[in-house]
């Protein structure tokens, strides 16, 4: 970290938000500041130092370094253009940093308005699960010039074991988009794997265990295959289908701009679409895989 005492504030504290604030406090050196709309983050937060403040806009007056952890683009565009959101209360040399997954013309579009100020504007989308970001090791993919990259670099090592640079701002959520992407295209394809073997008359297990040694291994065989689809545990409060559905939209949005013709994503599309039809949206999301058995 630099010598020079930098205040740090945090928005939003919900499942990746909370762990990540606190590991930032904890290993940053530096003085954290967090907002938040739930009472209750806060509060254990409190008991590892970080500062409470019920005011966005204070948060954004004392912190020279700003980072947001929100469920949405939409929710990043009010915190910052709110009457006494960031944009309006933004000064020169300003850093903002959003840990969230946006739309790649809105987070352009944010940097340009932050850069008017005076301000620097990076995109630090998250991947991995809950665990990786109470353990600190969440990967990072990062938009933004190199040498502003270079200057967060070290606060994103508090959050993350893997960080990489993509390129200039919005690459970051590019790359955050398309890993998305795949991983819902690695569900859908091993739940209709696991659907077809265990009628033809292989138990699910066996078959993703020999998945696992072979070419068809993957994070997202042994994390949501393995400990959310073969088990049918898919709890509320984790990456839902809703949220999901949300991050496809963002990547069906790039393919259209970028005139790609998206087949697989399009078909994960409408498997979301039909679990919060069926009820399931706030679920996590490999609870598709019922739905591909036939079980819903």
């Amino acid at each position: 970290m630099s010598s020079v005492p930098r205040t740090l504030g945090f928005i939003g504290l919900g499942v990746m938000g909370e762990p990540m604030c606190r590991n930032l406090k904890r290993k940053s050196g530096c003085k954290v500041l967090a907002h938040d709309r739930d009472p209750a983050p806060l509060a254990r937060l409190q008991a590892e130092g970080v500062v409470a403040l019920d005011s966005l806009a204070a948060l954004a007056r004392r912190s020279d370094v700003i980072l947001m952890s929100l469920p949405s683009g939409e929710v990043v565009r009010q915190v910052c253009e709110g009457p006494e959101g960031l944009l309006a209360l933004a000064r020169p040399g300003q850093v903002i940093i959003d840990l969230s997954t946006s739309p790649v013309a809105l987070t352009r579009e944010l940097a340009a308005a932050f850069a008017s100020k005076g301000a620097r504007f990076l995109d630090a989308p998250v991947a991995r699960t809950r665990a990786a970001a109470e353990a600190g090791t969440l990967s990072i993919m990062v938009g933004g010039e190199r040498e502003h990259f270079k200057g967060i670099e070290p606060l994103l090592a508090c959050m993350a074991s893997d960080i990489t640079h993509c390129g200039p701002v919005g690459c970051g959520q590019v790359v955050k988009i398309m890993n998305n992407m795949v991983l819902f295209e690695t569900v859908v394809a091993f739940s209709e794997a696991k659907a077809i073997g265990e009628k033809a008359g292989v138990d699910a297990g066996l078959l993703f265990d020999a998945m696992s040694k072979g070419s068809a291994d993957s994070f997202a065989l042994r994390n949501h295959g393995m400990k959310a689809a073969l088990p049918g545990d898919f709890p509320e409060r984790a990456f839902s289908v809703r949220y999901a559905l949300k991050d496809l939209e963002y990547a069906l949005q790039l393919a259209a701009d970028t005139g790609i013709d998206a087949r697989g994503a399009r078909v994960v599309q409408q498997w979301f679409e039909a679990a919060i039809a069926s009820g399931e949206g706030d679920k996590y999301h490999p609870v598709i895989s019922r739905l591909i058995a036939g079980m819903a």
